[in-house]
Order: C-alpha cells, then sequence, then structure tokens
C-alpha cells in the first residue's frame, strides 16, 4: 500500500469520523430533524412499520418508510438518541462515497478516485447531510446505486452489478417514491440519447424482466398495505406531493408543513450552496478558461467521451427536472453531488494550476472544519439553537408526580414534542383557561414566547413566574391554582393551535 494511498485514506477517514463525532453533541434543532426523529419514536413506540405516524392518530403521508425503517432500526440497537438517529444516514453517506470511488477508478484511476470521494465528502450538503435524520441520503444512496451499476454493466462488468441497479431503484422508491425513477431515468434517457451507437447492444446486460419484477415485489407490498391501511395515501402522495406540489407554486395541499416556494431557477442557486467550496471554485475556473480561449471542442469532447457524457448528464438531471418547480428545497441537490464530484475531483487530481495546488487541501478542511466549529459553539451553549431540549429537560428534572405536562401555548415545537417522548401538548389560551379552573394539576407548566412582558405573564396568572428560558421561549409555572382563575384570554400574544 502506497504512502499516497495512506494519507488520502487518513483524511478521508477524518473527515467522515469528525462528522460522526459531531452527531452525537448537536442537539435536533426545529423544523426538520425532529420532526423525522419523533416519526421514528413512534414507529418504535407503536410497533407499526406499515405507517409512519406524524403524531398519534396522524398517519404521515408525506414519505415512504425506508428512512424511518432504518432509524427505528437504530433505536432498538442503540437506544434513543440524535447519534442513533443520525446513523443511517451516516452509512448511507459512507455507502455514497465508496461509489464515487469505485466509478472514478473504473473511468481513470486511483488517484482520481481518491479526490473524487474526497471531494464528494467535503461538499456542503454532503456533510451536513451525513449527520441528519432526513431522507434525502437514502434518496441519493437509492439514484447513485442505480446510475453507477447501470454505466459500470455497460462497461462490461457484470455480477451483481445487473441486480444493484434495481436494487437501487427499490432504495429509492421505499425512500423518496416516484422521484427515484425520474432523477435515475433522465439522466440514462439523455446518455442514450447521446451515445445510442455504443450502449444499445449493451442494453442486454441488464436483466429487466427479472429485475423489474424483484422490483415490483419488493416495492409494492408496502404501497397496497399503506393504502389499505389509511385510505388517502396514494392520492396525497403521488398526485398531491409528485405533481401538484412542483407545478402549483402556491401549492397549500402539506398536510405536515408548509410549501417552499421559490422563484423557478432557485435550483441552480442552491447547487451552489450544496457543492460548496467546490462547485464555485470549479465554475469561476471554467469561465476562466472559457475566456481565455480555452472552450474550442469543448462541448465536442464531452459529448464524445461516454462517461464524462453519462457524469454531465447524471450531474445536470436533478437541477433540469427542478428548474421550473416551485416548491424547492437545497436538499434537493443532493443526488447530483456524487457525479458533479467525479467531475470535479478528475479536475482537481490533474490541474496543473499551481494555485489549486495550493489551495486543494484547504478546500478538503473547509467545510468539516467550519461545520465541527459550529457544533462545538452549539454544544457548550456559545451559539444558540433551535431546541427544546434544554428547556424539556429542565422540566423534567422539577416536575413531580401530580404536575401538569409540560404545556406550550400556541404551536408546539417539534423538538419539544420529541424529546418529551411525546407527552408535551400544544394548547390554545382556552385550553389553557380550562386547565386552570379545572383545578386538575397541582401546578402548571407554560412555555411562552420569550418576547412576552412581565405584563402579559402576569395577565396569564397572578401566580405566574418565569424559571427558566431559552431562545424562543420562557417556562413559567403557575401554582395554587384552586386560588387563581384568571382567565388567559385576555392574554396578548397567544396563537391558536390545538394539538
Amino acid at each position: 500500500m502506497s504512502k499516497r494511498f495512506n494519507v488520502w485514506l487518513l483524511i478521508l477517514v477524518a473527515v467522515l469520523v469528525s462528522r460522526f463525532i459531531g452527531m452525537a453533541f448537536f442537539p435536533f434543532a426545529d423544523t426538520t430533524e425532529p420532526r423525522y426523529a419523533e416519526i421514528a419514536r413512534l414507529m418504535v413506540d407503536t410497533g407499526d412499520w406499515i405507517t409512519p405516524w406524524f403524531e398519534p392518530g396522524v398517519p404521515f403521508w408525506g414519505k415512504p418508510p425506508l428512512s424511518f425503517w432504518a432509524q427505528a432500526a437504530a433505536i432498538n440497537v442503540f437506544g434513543i438518541s440524535e447519534f442513533s438517529l443520525r446513523f443511517p444516514s451516516w452509512l448511507a453517506t459512507l455507502g455514497m462515497v465508496w461509489l464515487v470511488w469505485r466509478l472514478a477508478r473504473q473511468l481513470w484511476n486511483v488517484g482520481v478516485a481518491q479526490w473524487s470521494s474526497l471531494v464528494f465528502a467535503t461538499m456542503a450538503l454532503t456533510y451536513i447531510s451525513a449527520g441528519a435524520v432526513m431522507t434525502d441520503a437514502f434518496l441519493a444512496l437509492g439514484t447513485t446505486l442505480t446510475l453507477v451499476s447501470f454505466y459500470l454493466v455497460m462497461a462490461g462488468k457484470g455480477g451483481l452489478w445487473r441486480w444493484s441497479f434495481f436494487l437501487g431503484l427499490v432504495i429509492g422508491l421505499l425512500s423518496k417514491g416516484p422521484l427515484a425513477l425520474v432523477l435515475s431515468g433522465m439522466p440514462i434517457v439523455l446518455w442514450l440519447l447521446l451515445s445510442w451507437q455504443e450502449a444499445a447492444s449493451n442494453l442486454r446486460r441488464l436483466p429487466w424482466w427479472r429485475g423489474s419484477l424483484m422490483t415490483a415485489v419488493l416495492v409494492c407490498p408496502w404501497y397496497i398495505l399503506a393504502e389499505l391501511k389509511t385510505p388517502g395515501f396514494l392520492d396525497y402522495f403521488i398526485v398531491g406531493e409528485h405533481i401538484r406540489r412542483f407545478l402549483d407554486p402556491g401549492w397549500t395541499g402539506d398536510l405536515y408543513g408548509s410549501a417552499h416556494n421559490q422563484p423557478k431557477g432557485m435550483i441552480w442557486v442552491f447547487w451552489l450552496w450544496a457543492s460548496f467550496p467546490w462547485g464555485i471554485v470549479a465554475l469561476v475556473s471554467l469561465i476562466l478558461a472559457w475566456f481565455r480561449g480555452k472552450r474550442n471542442g469543448f462541448v465536442s469532447r464531452t459529448i464524445s467521451n461516454p462517461g464524462v457524457s453519462f457524469l454531465v448528464a447524471s450531474a445536470l438531471a436533478p437541477m433540469l427536472f427542478f428548474t421550473l418547480a416551485g416548491n424547492t428545497l437545497w436538499t434537493y441537490i443532493l443526488p447530483s453531488l456524487p457525479f458533479t464530484a467525479l467531475l470535479i475531483g478528475r479536475w482537481v487530481s490533474e490541474c496543473q494550476s499551481f494555485w489549486l495546488a495550493r489551495l486543494r487541501g484547504g478546500l478538503v478542511a473547509l467545510v468539516p472544519a467550519l461545520l465541527t466549529v459550529f457544533v462545538g459553539l452549539a454544544a457548550t451553549g456559545w451559539q444558540p439553537v433551535k431546541t427544546e431540549k434544554e428547556l424539556v429537560s429542565y422540566y423534567q428534572q422539577i416536575s413531580n408526580a401530580g404536575d401538569s405536562p409540560l404545556i406550550y401555548l400556541g404551536d408546539l415545537p417539534f423538538s419539544a414534542r420529541f424529546y418529551s417522548g411525546g407527552t408535551a401538548l400544544g394548547v390554545t389560551g382556552e385550553g389553557l383557561s380550562d386547565l386552570q379552573t379545572t383545578n386538575v394539576f397541582q401546578r402548571l407548566y407554560v412555555a411562552v414566547p420569550r418576547t412576552w412582558s412581565g405584563e402579559e405573564v402576569a395577565g396569564l396568572a397572578s401566580s405566574a413566574r418565569k424559571i427558566m428560558e431559552n431562545r424562543r421561549y420562557q417556562l413559567l409555572v403557575i401554582e395554587g391554582l384552586s386560588r387563581d382563575q384568571q382567565s388567559v384570554s385576555g392574554a396578548n400574544g397567544v396563537r391558536s393551535n390545538d394539538i
């Protein structure tokens, strides 16, 4: 084993381990992570592995269950913690890093494979999603496995690659749905249009009939069972999430959050964020080379090289698909990044630029260093985050039998729901007034907005006093309920959101 390989491997391991360690110290911040974490927790709590539940009695139709299955399995193995729920995404990212390395080695050489895997692992979205409770890492793993397998089979490889093409589709369909077929099919179709003569005879190498049957057998039963158990799932998920969400900028059908209305074409800006810092550096270098007169034959060379044209098609497919979409997130870029990294990795490894040779080591460390510092600041309290972990923990330490559950006046944050084990409540002002007058609990613990003044707190109840606060809320305790019958209906700033 060469010294060069050892250095590369040590750097890659250091990058992946830094994210691995950070997963355990950063709390779930609202809204995405605790929302999905709570769904996985409920899966373990209820033992229901068919229907993911948004909350008891409310099915979650927004995503298929693969990521929740993986997170729930991790809870069963490691216990419930930030680390256990994030661990499956880290493993999915590890799988993509290996696929990037494998395809680069097939296309070029070990040196390019090393840089490609480093570039991919240190892109902003890759590094963040590797330690986050989201579904995107599983979708990207599925599409990457399908596309890498497809090219390797077209290049003459056989064996398990013929079947992993369909396994990737299974992973994508069970993690994000039909979108996986689109993001896998678009680059394949585009590439076949460019390389039909070379690829047409190789298409027979894939076991299309048996592979499609395997895919249907592994995927369809869950979709059928989900519809039978909670009718309406297929209409919401297939039509709403995959058609209306992207064609209607003002779509308001999201049952579990809010639509992310963005200007059309915003997905290309998201690509710059997601691929940071490598995408910006590569784009600037490409523009400079173009204006220096090095553009002659660039397009023809790209089209004539089957490997490069396949990477370009695979890298561009997500942006092309979402260009006209009205509702987009930057995480939609993740399926593009493995192939973007392969193109940039070749350029970085072979570029003769003196400045790039000096800068590339710093570029590798930039995102891991920035995020590690941020996690450290958050873990020590220097950098506040939107999480209710500390407030919930404080309530759990001081509350006694006979006290109320933790109550949020208005919206119930997802992180409060998760960290309380589903016991925290969100009530309206009227609901809190009812709790006071019925005198069910000895003490009420109520979280109200941090911006509330002393007069507003006093208007809630004469015995109300603040015992702690965080970035968004102040925790009040209301004692002596039998002597305190004040109405909260006149309290200012109350938001109605009966949970």
